[in-house]
């Protein structure tokens, strides 16, 4: 009898467990930027469930997205320090949003390339605090008790946050309108017409490569846009002839994947205003381009 109620107890654990995994995804992705370390925190989430004695646990989701968002956190921290010794700029590394837009949360916010880009210039606990109340629309009291502070102290910690990312960034257009500047872009580039490439861009442009010094990307942005006009200008002869394009969906939004020979060498991504395109995001790095090729074709 002991036996089967150890089992009934263990099947009951993974039934919980695997109804919360979309959501814990969803926070550790947000707080890291990467869905490789939330795949590694979600793991570790699992095996601590395991052990833990779940008698008096009523809540079992409540429960599981506290322990991914602190171990999540303390991710976060040790990996601050490892991007201080990243070559060239960091990127997120992105995410199919295809079969589930809004990646286990309430709402699809935080999931935005550009968001967890500027979400990534917060520290840890703000960042969670942020993607928790925005994302998963958690009550403050909740936030406070996930990150062991005041419910004074988590509101404050979600406005700076918010105060952050609005002084960074500009309304968003829609993903119709974005597709369309994304589209005009591309045969700009291609071409390397550069009159065309400066009608899209906006006047403090910012072009980011993310190689992870293995490719030839940029390993310092470009800005403004005659700059990073004349940049795309350059590197057109030897970059688009060989390239095939395939339009996907990274983030929630229209993005381009190019290949060469049939190898994925780049997903580019774009923030795009009013204005036009305000930051374009060159994911090159192959661990990073590896995992979300990978996803497109399953």
């Amino acid at each position: 009898m002991h036996a089967g109620n150890d089992i009934d107890t263990l099947d009951r654990a993974t039934r919980d467990f695997v109804a919360a995994r979309p959501q814990l995804f969803g926070i550790a992705y947000r707080v890291l930027g990467s869905a490789t370390e939330a795949e590694d925190i979600v793991q570790e989430t699992w095996l601590r469930w395991q052990s833990t004695d779940r008698t008096g646990i009523r809540e079992p989701a409540a429960f599981l997205a506290t322990i991914t968002a602190r171990l999540a956190i303390n991710l976060a921290q040790s990996a601050r320090v490892r991007r201080e010794t990243y070559i060239g700029p960091w990127l997120p590394e992105p995410v199919d949003t295809g079969v589930d837009p809004q990646l286990g949360a309430e709402r699809a916010e935080a999931l935005d390339m550009a968001v967890l880009f500027l979400l990534e210039k917060l520290n840890p606990v703000e960042r969670a605090a942020y993607v928790l109340r925005e994302a998963f629309d958690y009550p403050y009291a909740r936030i406070a008790d996930i990150l062991e502070t005041s419910h004074v102290n988590a509101r404050q910690l979600v406005s700076r946050a918010r105060k952050h990312l609005a002084a960074e960034r500009r309304e968003p257009v829609s993903p119709a309108v974005h597709r369309r500047l994304l589209e005009v872009f591309l045969a700009a580039a291609r071409t390397g017409r550069l009159s065309a490439l400066e009608a899209v861009l906006s006047a403090d442009v910012v072009s980011y490569s993310d190689g992870g010094g293995i490719r030839g990307a940029s390993r310092i942005p470009v800005v403004g846009r005659l700059r990073v006009s004349k940049y795309l200008v350059a590197f057109a002869p030897r970059f688009w002839p060989p390239a095939e394009v395939r339009w996907v969906e990274a983030n929630g939004r229209p993005a381009v994947l190019v290949s060469v020979d049939g190898t994925p060498v780049a997903l580019l991504s774009a923030d795009v205003s009013e204005r036009g395109i305000e930051r374009l995001m060159w994911v090159m790095n192959p661990a990073k381009l590896g995992p979300y090729v990978a996803s497109l074709d399953r």
